[in-house]
């Protein structure tokens, strides 16, 4: 399988470009058609070259870890025949220094508030469960070195 965006940033006419002063603001175009503004984090390049209302790739990166934990956490729990009401994650991403002094995202938090309703409603230790083959079974979180926490229900 292969995933392909189109990614694609112009400089503005009026910037210099070479005195390291232009806009990182740029969009990621997806093959169904959405456009999203992105921008380099106002946490790494300061406003205004950056665009704070943007999606920075250390958001993007943390959602698609989330994202895909989700979509595995649901398919499991319906496999289960549990009936899951909402899911919501309140994810963060901490940057610090990898083992090669390197700048990386190091440490994923996801942290799921996970709602059921019907009859029967899975235990604290099925709900465990489910998050741990959730989290082997995400392709995304098989692909990077960050420790992933998964804290919550």
């Amino acid at each position: 399988m292969t995933y392909t965006i189109k990614v694609l940033w112009e400089k503005k006419s009026h910037e210099l470009f070479t005195d390291n002063k232009y806009s990182r603001a740029h969009y990621w175009f997806f093959d169904g058609g959405v456009e999203i503004s992105a921008s380099a984090s106002p946490q790494v390049v300061p406003l205004p070259m950056a665009d704070e209302s943007a999606v920075d790739p250390e958001e993007a990166f943390v959602a698609s870890l989330s994202s895909c934990h989700m979509l595995f956490f649901l398919s499991i729990a319906a496999a289960n025949k549990f009936t899951v009401e909402k899911y919501e994650d309140f994810a963060e991403g901490i940057m610090s220094k990898n083992e090669d002094g390197k700048l990386a995202m190091t440490v994923i938090n996801l942290k799921p508030e996970v709602t059921f309703s019907g009859e029967p409603i899975p235990t604290a230790e099925q709900i465990s469960k489910f998050h741990k083959l959730a989290h082997d079974k995400c392709y995304i979180a098989n692909s990077v070195r960050s420790v992933i926490n998964i804290i919550g229900s």
